[in-house]
């Protein structure tokens, strides 16, 4: 799993960055807010962030705010350090979005717990989303059986969606779970077999 630290001093950097990737995390390193920013909105970008409060370009509150403002279904998990730990500042850091905060000096392995906990928030985030998509999926399969569908009243096959027809077991089968066991309703039975077997009987006589 990737995580974005971003710490414009160059020693905690490199602290951080050591610190990651021993903990067996891939690390993607910048040192300003607006860098911090434009990797987060990436399509790839990582669920992951560790920012340091004050940065040049944009601080880490700010950059909180913005990631929060995009509303995705899977939002990064970002822990705020900084050397502030004031009520009023733990406050204000939180309300920006971030989801935990860790202030320096930093103990090494409250931040990998802290860290770890992260992780953990970002796989659950990640399982919901695929069964959320999932429960889409099944929703509008729902849907295009419950729509108005084209049917032929002589032969009764059905236009799909691509204007083709087809037979009424072969239109619901593609569109849901369902599988079919052919058999015969008694009118069809007194209809069509039951002729078909008085011609038997009457040949044989």
């Amino acid at each position: 799993m990737k995580i974005l630290v971003a710490e414009d001093d160059l020693m905690s950097q490199i602290m951080l960055k050591a610190m990651v990737a021993k903990a067996g995390y891939e690390p993607v390193i910048t040192g300003d807010g607006l860098s911090a920013y434009e990797i987060l909105v990436e399509p790839d970008a990582p669920k992951l962030a560790v920012l340091d409060w004050m940065m040049p370009g944009m601080d880490g509150v700010e950059v909180c705010r913005k990631i929060r403002e995009l509303k995705s279904d899977e939002p990064a998990y970002i822990i705020l350090l900084t050397s502030r730990d004031n009520k009023k500042d733990i406050i204000r850091g939180l309300k920006s979005g971030a989801n935990d905060y860790v202030v320096k000096p930093y103990d090494v392995e409250e931040l990998q717990v802290r860290i770890g906990v992260g992780r953990k928030v970002v796989e659950l985030q990640s399982l919901l989303a695929g069964r959320i998509a999932e429960l889409q999926d099944a929703l509008a399969q729902i849907k295009t059986l419950r729509g108005l569908l084209p049917i032929c009243m002589y032969c009764k096959k059905i236009r799909d969606d691509k204007q083709y027809w087809q037979q009424v077991e072969g239109f619901i089968s593609e569109h849901s779970e369902a599988q079919f066991s052919h058999s015969i309703c008694p009118d069809c039975y007194k209809k069509y077999v039951l002729p078909e077997l008085d011609k038997i009987k009457n040949k044989k006589a």
